[in-house]
């Protein structure tokens, strides 16, 4: 009896470790994400290097290791399609975004409400929910090249100056127009680049992260 009960407990065991490794394999692969928070300066991420290395520090508490991440964000001189390698991308729970770049910039994308998690495999408030946090920075045109004056000084503003071009991730808006239902190019922050501001359209300024490689 005794020994049935070894082997049971034994088999059990082994059943959770096989399970907690796949978990973690599959969150091993994760090479794309929004942030579960942003900086908390509004549109300030301490530019594109602190922006790169928010995405870092939230993989790796995440327990994703041995990846390097890129904000997907333009500057007055930098498209954010040439910052995030080649792709293909996955979020979380190992569901496919996009293959390469231009397939992540057109309508074959799989960017949605239910694909665009963040780094702890859970779903974004989008539209609808309290609160809505479904506005993107990224200071971007819909096919990833920099937009002008909408990037809130480079990442470096926080202020009621300025503005940042902002996507949907749960590609929703207040109309079936192409722009309220794109990703990376919806519409610009009204009001500055504050925490309040981003806040005051339906944003927490959050953004995406790409694994490089």
């Amino acid at each position: 009896m005794r020994r049935l009960v070894l082997v049971a407990t034994t088999a059990i065991a082994a059943a959770l470790a096989a399970t907690v490794g796949a978990a973690l394999s599959q969150d091993g692969k994760m090479s794309f994400f929004v942030t579960s928070v942003g900086s908390g300066k509004g549109a300030d991420l301490g530019g594109l290097k602190g922006a790169d290395a928010h995405c870092a520090s939230l993989a790796e508490a995440a327990g994703v290791t041995g990846k390097s991440w890129a904000a997907y964000l333009s500057t007055s001189d930098t498209d954010a399609r040439d910052r995030i390698g080649k792709g293909p991308w996955v979020n979380a729970k190992g569901v496919k975004i996009a293959d390469h770049v231009a397939s992540l910039h057109s309508d074959a994308n799989g960017i949605t409400k239910q694909t665009a998690l963040n780094e702890k495999g859970e779903a974004v408030n989008g539209r609808g929910d309290t609160p809505n946090r479904h506005d993107v920075l990224t200071g971007s045109k819909p096919d990833g090249t920099r937009i002008a004056d909408q990037t809130c000084g480079d990442w470096t503003m926080s202020g009621a100056e300025g503005a940042a071009m902002m996507g949907h991730h749960d590609r929703t808006g207040l109309d079936d127009s192409a722009a309220a239902k794109s990703w990376n190019s919806s519409h610009a922050s009204r009001g500055g680049c504050s925490q309040e501001a981003l806040k005051g359209t339906g944003g927490d300024g959050l953004f995406y992260c790409f694994a490089t490689n």
